[in-house]
């Protein structure tokens, strides 16, 4: 979903740049499993293994972690359950995994090509939000697919179709907390951009690098992102009070609408994953870890991989422009 916030503020598809967003998705991937890879050789160079118990100990409890957790893409109600569960169902097969990513993908490109078709006149009107087709297709698209891959999950998996009732209920408990603190993320954006001292702060980003608007955007979205603690409320935060500003520059500088999408896509996965993210902190509780075992592996995967690719994913976006 994060990567259809720009489209509104730039006209793009969620597939801007894609070239570019190829590479950087690549260096994001090699950075990780490099990461990991050296991780795991010096643990089992040392011998290390589970230790259920002494991890148990370092657990914070379970209030403590529902009153500062943010939840952003985890499931709160999951944190409580240390127990394994008596029978292991058999995996899915492979392709049956993979597939509904496909879908997503497909159907998604597929509908942000077809709605801007659409006669879509009556959005203008005050019942139907007074908005427009450019300002809605990525969100309709990106639902439409999730929709169409459920569907199709639904009916190739018996497994799935079994727990069916119970499906519904649980998704819907685990999006509350994602949805409220995104909103309230947004409204807090809003609340932070009237205030005086947010212009100096403006004028500090927009005075980096003149000459090269990616990299000023780039760094005011890593720092909204990394003042809230949310990817999708630092970027609804850039976009909302420089999004317009961005685009002229950038049409100034001749850059493609495309490139500023990606830039700011891509920028929001770094300084979002300080310590005080919520998924930061609900994923460390869900593993039973504090931040001083686990954080420094979360910084290189979560932080510098996406820096290094936003690096990178800037430099080939100013030498040879949008592919």
């Amino acid at each position: 979903m994060r990567v259809a916030i720009p489209m509104p503020c730039f006209n793009t598809t969620p597939f801007a740049a894609p070239g570019l967003g190829f590479i950087t998705g690549l260096i994001m991937f090699g950075v990780g499993i490099g990461w990991l890879s050296y991780r795991t050789r010096r643990a089992a160079h040392a011998g290390e293994g589970y230790d259920t118990l002494a991890m148990q100990a370092t657990r914070p409890p379970l209030r403590e972690l529902r009153e500062h957790a943010q939840g952003e893409g985890f499931d709160l109600m999951e944190v409580g359950s240390t127990e394994s569960p008596s029978v292991t169902a058999p995996p899915l097969s492979f392709w049956l995994a993979v597939s509904p990513i496909l879908i997503v993908v497909l159907v998604n490109y597929l509908l942000s090509s077809f709605f801007p078709l659409m006669d879509a006149a009556y959005l203008a009107l005050p019942e139907y939000g007074a908005t427009t087709m450019d300002s809605v297709k990525g969100i309709w698209a990106i639902i439409c697919a999730l929709l169409m891959a459920n569907v199709y999950l639904v009916f190739v998996s018996k497994r799935l179709r079994e727990g069916l009732k119970r499906s519904p209920d649980d998704g819907a408990n685990a999006s509350v907390l994602p949805i409220f603190n995104t909103a309230s993320l947004v409204g807090f954006g809003a609340v932070t951009a009237s205030l005086p001292g947010f212009g100096a702060i403006r004028d500090t980003v927009l005075g980096i690098t003149p000459d090269n608007p990616l990299v000023s955007l780039a760094i005011a979205v890593n720092v909204l992102a990394g003042i809230t603690g949310s990817a999708s409320g630092g970027m609804s935060i850039a976009l909302q009070t420089l999004g317009d500003t961005y685009l002229t520059l950038g049409r100034e500088a001749g850059i493609n609408p495309e490139l500023l999408h990606r830039v700011t896509s891509v920028a929001t996965g770094g300084l979002d994953a300080l310590p005080h993210n919520g998924a930061v902190i609900t994923l460390l509780s869900i593993c039973k870890l504090t931040h001083r075992h686990s954080y420094l592996d979360i910084f290189m995967v979560a932080v510098m991989g996406p820096i290094i690719a936003l690096v990178i994913l800037i430099t080939l976006g100013t030498i040879f422009g949008t592919f």
